[in-house]
């Protein structure tokens, strides 16, 4: 039997979740889907730097683990909106205090990183 993925690792619940929260962009998306449903361009759109293919993979994804619903709407030609399911808008507001410190802290992470950047490259 090959081993599992590291995505597929059930034995450990917290990298299970953080291995689909710590890639690139699905809390970015999740963040945006939290203001209410999206359609895919739209996303597109306001998520700075994701490519058509990513967004396409992220949002996959994020159905596939059930934080986020696809749903075809009725339309000529049809067209897909994508929302947070239950357990999505849980989800997001667990990291909503991560957000927080972000917002509050990132001048002082960047000080630091070149406080830092400027002593290791005087060594």
């Amino acid at each position: 039997m090959p081993p599992a993925r590291r995505s597929e690792n059930f034995d450990c619940p917290i990298r299970d979740v953080l291995d689909r929260m710590g890639d690139a962009w699905s809390l970015l998306v999740m963040m945006e889907l939290s203001r209410g449903p999206c359609r895919f361009n739209a996303l597109r759109r306001v998520v700075d730097g994701i490519s058509q293919r990513m967004l396409s993979v992220t949002l996959r994804h994020l159905e596939r683990d059930g934080l986020v619903s696809r749903t075809v709407l009725p339309l000529s030609p049809p067209q897909v909106e994508y929302a947070l399911t239950d357990m999505g808008h849980s989800l997001v507001e667990r990291t909503e205090l991560m957000r927080q410190w972000a917002v509050e802290n990132q001048a002082a992470v960047r000080i630091a990183r070149a406080e830092y950047d400027s002593r290791t490259a005087a060594a």
